[in-house]
């Protein structure tokens, strides 16, 4: 006999739990990277310009936003657990490419790729557990989801640099094909669709106007609804600064004379605080309402950025990894529930995937940006240009929020 659907965390807690899981699984397949491929590049390729450097970033970004695009759409359409495995089988091959690539330009491949296996697994991760919960636990939910995923980021980070150290960086990505392989298979076997959660939502709210075209989907999400303006945007300029901390931190940490290991916990401390901080603010979210998080979470960031460059020492790299993650921390899932509160469940999941094309576009234009800058102006001009970008965002994010208060 069929169990009965019900909304809510604590009715869904086991599958719930399992799509967390996943969701660390997705997590620990970029983590590795966060700190291997950026010292790969000057080291083992032989890439002096930080552009080319960052190269890896902007096809991952860009492969990212578009399956994230793709995935919303074809959620709706056709169901979130295909899209899912479909994740997961493109990114099989992704740590098997890194470990024997013959040249940089395969490693470039190798994160398109990779961003298509994050564009459509983490996107129905977020999805997925949205329709389990329903409207009441939105904040809770995500702030769960995106905390395993990016502790799962920063743990991947760390350990990864670490193995890095030691020389045995094959090992690295002979986990993570592991990892892919046991996702794909926990997907298939014990995930089950959410439709008839969607479906049973969807009646609760009541009777609503036709769905939609995904032409008007995108232009209300993008531009015309101010509140979802503000998130696309403060999404986009988030991303924009991570992809400078996923590109040229490193780097620059390095240049100031860390060691491999001293760089490796530097560099996941930010996803760790980040993924932590998560558990907190997605409840808090869903108490104070989105603007508060938003707006302090991306002045947060900037404001830690700049602070780096006028204390780079040990103690401040420590200070300014944890303000950027305390302020990732406030804005990611308080993002997400906002794109989500303003839209029905009927059209959620084609909504998030062009929030999420707006904010993984972040990376592109941030690593393109950071590596524009880096080239000509130097890494610390680079990275406090873009702390400034951030803060404006937030006062962006603050205008079109308050002028538009429903839904808090």
């Amino acid at each position: 006999m069929t169990a009965p659907v019900r909304l809510g965390l604590r009715e869904n807690l086991a599958q719930f739990s399992l799509l967390v899981l996943i969701n660390g699984f997705v997590g620990a397949m970029v983590g590795m990277e966060r700190v291997v491929i950026p010292i790969l590049a000057e080291e083992a390729y032989g890439l002096a310009s930080y552009v080319a450097v960052l190269s890896f970033i902007i096809t991952f970004g860009s492969a990212k936003a578009l399956a994230n695009l793709l995935a919303g759409r074809l959620g709706d359409q056709y169901g979130r657990k295909k899209l899912l495995i479909a994740g997961w089988m493109i990114g099989i091959p992704v740590p098997l490419i890194l470990m024997w690539a013959p040249s940089w330009g395969w490693i470039v491949f190798a994160n398109v790729l990779l961003g298509m296996n994050q564009g459509f697994s983490w996107t129905m991760t977020v999805v997925m557990k949205i329709d389990l919960v329903g409207p009441k636990q939105r904040g809770l939910a995500l702030g769960i989801n995106e905390s395993v995923g990016y502790m799962a980021v920063g743990g991947a980070a760390f350990f990864s640099g670490l193995i890095m150290a030691s020389g045995a960086t094959d090992l690295v990505f002979q986990i993570a094909t592991g990892i892919a392989i046991v996702a794909l298979l926990v997907s298939f076997f014990f995930v089950r669709e959410t439709a008839q959660h969607v479906s049973m939502e969807a009646g609760e709210i009541g009777d609503a106007p036709d769905v939609p075209s995904f032409q008007e989907v995108f232009r209300r999400t993008s531009w015309t609804n101010r509140r979802m303006f503000a998130a696309c945007q403060a999404g986009l300029v988030n991303n924009l600064n991570d992809g400078l901390a996923w590109g040229l931190f490193p780097l620059f940490f390095a240049s100031l004379g860390l060691t491999l290991a001293e760089v490796s916990g530097a560099v996941a401390l930010y996803p760790l605080v980040w993924g932590v901080g998560q558990l907190f603010t997605g409840r808090l979210a869903d108490s104070i309402g989105r603007t508060i998080p938003i707006v302090s979470g991306m002045i947060l960031q900037g404001m830690s950025l700049l602070f780096l460059l006028s204390e780079p020492g040990n103690l401040g790299i420590t200070l300014a990894m944890i303000g950027q993650g305390m302020g990732t921390a406030l804005v990611y899932p308080s993002l997400l529930a906002l794109i989500s509160d303003a839209s029905r469940p009927e059209w959620r999941s084609s909504s998030l995937g062009v929030y999420r094309l707006w904010r993984d576009g972040g990376y592109v234009v941030g690593a393109v940006m950071a590596g524009l800058l880096a080239d000509r102006l130097g890494l610390g001009v680079s990275i406090g240009i873009i702390g400034g970008l951030t803060v404006i965002s937030g006062l962006v994010a603050l205008v079109n929020l308050t002028s538009q208060q429903e839904g808090e």
